[in-house]
């Protein structure tokens, strides 16, 4: 009798720390779908900025057509690119050179940078990149826990048995991103 109660209270227990393991996976998992949708929601207000900002530069520098072309065909990708973390990091990347080169650009025309209408384009474009890397940042952290927890045992037996996988992290490569010239000679 008493090594049925045993077996019984034994029991009890692991369904517990199932249920407190799998309820744990759930969360981690939820916070990794929350990070990602506010990553989504930043790329598109990027996305829908470009445009903007590329009809406000081609009327100052036409001859930028190949550029205005890239700026468009990347744009397209990276929309296209989906909810893959690591296809949209690349289409993003992508993205993000002839932007910078539009930008470049841009600040080859005094009339254009002293325009407000390109200012508050620009002003909300690096708005909106420093909230796709806060994002990015929050993603990342939710992802790195999930992937600690789905690595770790005995988290790990329940993640294989309900199907609870590894998520990729979201990197965008900034570095050749084009920054605005400072000149603190005053000439």
């Amino acid at each position: 009798m008493m090594g049925t109660s045993i077996l019984i209270g034994l029991a009890i227990l692991g369904f517990v720390a199932v249920v407190v393991i799998y309820n744990g996976l759930v969360n981690k998992n939820q916070m990794v779908k929350n990070g990602w949708a506010d990553i989504d929601v930043q790329l598109k207000r990027r996305a829908d900025l470009i445009p903007q900002l590329v009809t406000t530069v081609k009327g100052f520098a036409a001859h930028e057509k190949s550029l205005f072309e890239d700026v468009v065909a990347k744009r397209g990708a990276a929309l296209a690119a989906g909810d893959d973390p690591q296809a949209r990091g690349a289409a993003e990347t992508a993205l993000s050179q002839p932007v910078a080169r539009l930008v470049a650009v841009a600040e080859a025309y005094p009339e254009l940078k002293s325009d407000q209408n390109f200012q508050n384009l620009q002003n909300e474009l690096s708005d909106t990149e420093n909230k796709i890397e806060m994002a990015r940042r929050f993603f990342n952290g939710a992802v790195r826990e999930m992937n600690t927890r789905v690595q770790s045992f005995p988290a790990n037996l329940v993640a294989a048995a309900f199907g609870f996988r590894e998520k990729d992290f979201f990197e965008i490569q900034t570095a050749d991103r084009a920054l605005p010239s400072v000149d603190f000679k005053g000439e």
